[in-house]
C-alpha cells in the first residue's frame, strides 16, 4: 500500500496544475458576463484545494517513480481528472446527474466527443470553451503536457511518458531528455493549432466558434458548440478546412515536429503511415460517395462526395464532427465510416483505435504466415520502410489486436444484455474504444448518449478510457503480476 502514495503525490501536483486550466473558461464566463462564473469560482477552489491536499499530505513520501508506477499513474488521473472536470458542469447544470457528467468529460479528455447534453446552443460560452478546452488537452495527453513541468518539481518523466505514448514503437526518442520530447511535441501541436483557428476564422467562423472547433478539431475530440455541429454552418469552405486539419491531427505528430524544424516535407514522404492512411480515405470517399449517388440518395454525385469527404473524414480520424445525419444513410455507408475509424489514425497523433502502423504490420505478418505455407524453413523480416521490426513487436501488436476485439464483443454483449438493440451497443462500443463520437441508430449524430441508462453510460465511460490508454495500460492493472513484489 506504501508503494500508492508516491502515485498519490504525483496526482496532487497535476490536479494542481489541472485547476490552472479551469482559469481560461473563468476569464471567458468575466469577459462575457455569462451566468457560469460562480460556478468556476467553486470548482476552481476545490480542484486546487483538493491537490494541494494530496500533495501536502504525502509529499514526505515522494520518491522516483518506476515503470509499473507509470501504468498506476496514468490510469489514475485519466480516471481521476475528469471527475474534478465535472465540477463547473454540475453547479451550473443542477439536473446533471455525476454520471452523465462524468460522461461528459471523460468523453471530452480522452477525445472521444461523445455527448449526453442538448441546448448547446443556449449553453454559456464559457461552459462550451470548457467542453472544447478538455478535448485540445486531452489531444496529446494530460500526461505528456504534465512530464515537460514535473521533472522542475523533481517527479521523473520517463516512466509516465512510456505509459501514455501512443504506438508500438514507444522507446524512439526526439530529443534527449524527456521533457524536450514532450515540449517539441506541444510545440508542433500549438502551431497547428493556432493556424486552424485562423483558417477557420478566415472560412467565416466567428472567432470563438474558430477557437473552439480548432481545439476540438486538433484534439481530434469533435465537440461542438452546436447542436448541429459543423452542420449548423452549412458551409463547404469550413466542411474542407476542417477536413484538412482532422487529417493533420490523425498524423504523427512527430512527424509533424520534424518537418516543421527541418522546415521540409519530405519527412511526410518517408512516414510510413502517412501515405496508406490518405490512400485509404481518398478510395473510401470516392467509392461511398459513388455509391449514395448510384443507390439515388444524393442526386448528383458532387453533392454525395461533399457529405461523404466530410463526415467520413470526420470518423476516420476519429474526430466526431457531423454536417448530416448519417444515421438516413443506407447502414452500409456508415457502418464502413465506423470501421474505418478503428484502423486509420496515425501512432503519435491524437485519434485512437488500433492505428495504421499496426494495420500494417499485422498485414504483413499475414503475408508472411501465407508465405511460410508455402517456404515453411524461408527467413520471412517483417520490414516498415526497409526497416526490419522485430519479432517482440509483431506479437506485442497481435496481443493488443486480439484484446481490442475480445473488448468490443465483451462490451457489446454487456450492453445488449442491459437492453440495448444491438446496432447501437455495436456501434456505441466501437465510437467509445476508437474516441470516434457518434454511433448509429440510438447514438446516432442527430441524438445523443442521454438515451443510454445510468449502467449503459458507465459502460461507454470504462469504454472510452480503455481505448485512449491504448488496452494495455488499463489491463495491465488487472493482472495478479503487477501487485506482485
Amino acid at each position: 500500500m506504501l508503494r500508492v502514495f508516491p502515485i498519490l503525490n504525483v496526482i496532487g501536483l497535476v490536479v494542481l496544475l489541472f485547476a490552472f486550466t479551469m482559469l481560461v473558461p473563468w476569464g471567458v464566463s468575466f469577459y462575457y458576463h455569462d451566468a457560469a462564473r460562480s460556478a468556476y469560482d467553486d470548482a476552481i477552489l476545490i480542484t486546487f484545494a483538493a491537490g494541494l491536499l494530496l500533495w501536502l499530505s504525502t509529499r514526505h513520501l515522494r520518491r522516483e517513480l518506476k515503470i509499473r508506477d507509470g501504468y498506476l499513474l496514468v490510469v489514475l488521473v485519466w480516471a481521476v481528472l475528469p471527475a474534478f472536470a465535472t465540477l463547473p458542469l454540475l453547479i451550473y447544470l443542477p439536473h446533471l446527474s455525476f454520471t452523465d457528467a462524468y460522461f461528459e468529460t471523460m468523453s471530452g479528455l480522452s477525445t472521444t466527443g461523445a455527448t449526453v447534453l442538448s441546448g448547446l446552443d443556449q449553453l454559456p460560452r464559457s461552459i462550451n470553451l470548457w467542453r472544447t478546452l478538455l478535448n485540445w488537452l486531452g489531444g496529446m495527453g494530460i500526461i505528456v503536457l504534465a512530464v515537460a513541468v514535473l521533472p522542475l518539481l523533481g517527479v521523473g518523466g520517463r516512466q509516465l511518458f512510456k505509459a501514455e505514448t501512443p504506438g508500438p514503437m514507444k522507446d524512439s526518442k526526439l530529443t534527449p531528455r524527456i521533457a524536450q520530447t514532450a515540449k517539441a511535441l506541444w510545440l508542433a501541436y500549438s502551431g497547428i493549432t493556432m493556424a486552424c483557428i485562423v483558417s477557420l476564422k478566415l472560412a467565416g467562423m466567428s472567432w470563438f466558434d474558430a477557437v473552439c472547433h480548432a481545439f476540438a478539431t486538433m484534439g481530434l475530440g469533435g465537440l461542438s458548440t452546436h447542436d448541429a455541429s459543423v452542420g449548423y454552418f452549412n458551409s463547404p469552405a469550413i466542411e474542407a478546412v476542417l477536413i484538412v486539419f482532422m487529417l493533420l491531427a490523425a498524423m504523427n505528430f512527430a512527424t509533424h515536429f520534424l518537418a516543421l524544424s527541418g522546415r521540409s516535407l519530405r519527412v511526410y514522404l518517408t512516414d510510413p503511415e502517412v501515405l496508406p492512411m490518405l490512400g485509404l480515405i481518398f478510395v473510401a470517399c470516392a467509392s461511398l460517395a459513388g455509391y449514395l449517388w448510384y443507390v439515388g440518395t444524393y442526386a448528383n454525385y458532387w453533392t454525395a462526395l461533399r457529405y461523404v469527404s466530410f463526415n467520413l473524414v470526420s470518423l476516420a480520424t476519429d474526430c466526431g464532427f457531423v454536417s448530416t445525419d448519417f444515421n438516413l444513410w443506407p447502414i452500409f455507408v456508415p457502418l464502413t465510416m465506423l470501421l474505418l475509424s478503428c484502423v486509420t489514425a496515425s501512432a503519435g497523433s491524437t485519434g485512437g483505435g488500433i492505428k495504421m502502423i499496426r494495420t500494417l504490420l499485422m498485414l504483413k505478418q499475414g503475408k508472411r504466415e501465407l508465405e511460410k505455407q508455402i517456404h515453411p524453413n524461408a527467413l520471412l523480416p517483417v520490414k516498415l520502410r526497409q526497416s526490419v521490426i522485430s519479432n517482440q513487436i509483431v506479437f506485442g501488436v497481435q496481443a493488443l489486436v486480439m484484446l481490442y476485439i475480445i473488448s468490443i464483443i465483451a462490451l457489446t454483449l454487456v450492453l445488449v444484455a442491459s437492453g440495448l438493440d444491438f446496432v447501437s451497443a455495436f456501434s456505441a462500443i466501437i465510437a467509445c474504444i476508437n474516441n470516434a463520437g457518434p454511433g448509429l441508430n440510438k447514438v446516432g449524430p442527430a441524438t445523443t448518449y442521454a438515451i443510454l441508462t445510468d449502467f449503459q453510460t458507465w459502460v461507454c465511460s470504462f469504454t472510452m478510457l480503455l481505448g485512449r490508454l491504448e488496452l494495455f495500460t488499463l489491463l495491465v492493472l488487472f493482472t495478479p503480476a503487477y501487485w506482485r513484489k
